[in-house]
């Protein structure tokens, strides 16, 4: 499916990814299942918002993003659509998800999600249609069932993959979850083809412990471990810290850590936040392997806001190519601005890189208007119910 979207859309795609701090990447270890059957009791509203973002990024023609969201009563329906600069200069539609999302009780909720991409003479085809329905029950268990089908091109759609994912609480504070994923075989009958296990564990003292193992059918069919991510989150106070390493198997079949990444971030009393990231692997470009785990890979934050907006400061430094074993160099800078006002807020965010002489040169701007009321707005508006 990757291949079928424009490739705008994925270079502005990884932007995004890379200026959203990596910090809150490592926090969402927790099971996304969990995240479904908590949707399946918020109380019913009336709301709707749209957000439009235009990017334009180095090398590749300006895009523009339309994303709205609506609900009434148990029913939401979330819309993104991707539109490239054409050569008369008019946006034209390229990609399109529709996702629709039905609280039919307090137990259950059902989404789909829809794709479309639009062909050179302008029309909509659908490309990909996912189907998903969470069950909770009374003691906590949860069963998600998602299935995925891709279109052949003659407007039939055709089973590509089922998700079957199981969440049981064997302790007020420990979660297992366990995801089965089938894929068509040969005859085309699904048959599984991938299998994760997921422990998580709660302490009193707000640490969360995660630990998913990644397990792959042999040559005989039998299961066996391809991947293993623990992480660890704890709070304390304003100071939060994760940790998180993967290990791999590797071609003698021994599975052994290959990355580990570590994050602090602080909060002053003044709401200003400093986050540091460092990702360390074993294997370093430039640098003979040797078994151990080098920096690779640091991303610092710093975050200011008041009742206007809020600053961002973000910069990503890397190994020196001419010297791997030496400091790591500043290779990215982003900044965020963002200011709130009674419709909306408006954000633009601009990234640069290093070139090869030294010098930094912007290579991406990306302007985002919305008439969503922010979440800091809400907060502190006493008339207002949060969202």
């Amino acid at each position: 499916m990757a291949a079928s979207q424009p490739e705008n859309r994925l270079v502005g795609s990884v932007i995004r990814l890379w200026s959203s701090s990596m910090f809150s990447v490592i926090l969402c270890v927790c099971s996304g299942v969990c995240a479904q059957a908590q949707d399946a009791h918020t109380n019913n509203t009336n709301e709707s918002w749209t957000t439009t973002t235009q990017a334009s990024v180095d090398n590749t023609g300006p895009t523009r993003t339309t994303e709205s969201h609506s609900r009434s009563g148990n029913r939401s329906v979330d819309k993104q659509i991707v539109e490239v600069l054409g050569s008369n200069g008019q946006y034209l539609r390229n990609f399109e998800t529709e996702k629709e999302t039905v609280f039919v009780n307090a137990t259950t909720t059902r989404t789909v999600v829809r794709t479309y991409i639009w062909d050179v003479d302008g029309r909509r085809n659908l490309e990909q249609v996912t189907e998903e329905e969470a069950r909770s029950s009374a003691d906590g268990d949860v069963q998600v069932i998602r299935t995925t089908s891709n279109s052949d091109g003659n407007g039939n759609l055709q089973v590509v993959q089922r998700e079957v994912a199981d969440t049981r609480g064997t302790s007020p504070d420990v979660h297992e979850t366990k995801t089965t994923i089938y894929r068509p075989d040969g005859n085309g009958a699904l048959k599984p083809s991938l299998q994760t296990q997921e422990l998580q564990k709660r302490s009193a003292d707000h640490t969360i412990e995660v630990k998913k193992t990644l397990l792959q059918p042999d040559s005989s069919g039998n299961w066996e471990v391809g991947e293993v991510k623990e992480s660890t989150i704890k709070e304390d106070n304003k100071i939060r810290t994760t940790e998180e390493s993967i290990s791999r198997r590797d071609l003698e079949g021994r599975v052994s850590e290959v990355s580990r990444t570590v994050g602090k971030e602080t909060e002053t009393t003044s709401g200003e936040k400093s986050t540091t990231v460092e990702t360390y692997y074993t294997n370093t470009p430039g640098v003979a392997p040797d078994g151990s785990l080098h920096l690779n890979w640091q991303v610092t934050t710093v975050q200011q806001k008041d009742s206007d907006g809020k600053t961002t400061d973000q910069q990503g430094k890397q190994p020196d190519p001419d010297d791997p074993n030496g400091n790591l160099q500043v290779s990215t800078r982003t900044k965020y601005i963002v200011l709130y006002a009674a419709s909306g807020a408006q954000e633009t965010r601009t990234t640069q890189t290093r070139d090869i002489n030294g010098s930094f040169k912007v290579v991406s701007v990306e302007t985002q208007k919305s008439n969503q009321t922010p979440a800091e707005q809400v907060q502190t508006t006493p008339s207002e119910k949060p969202r």
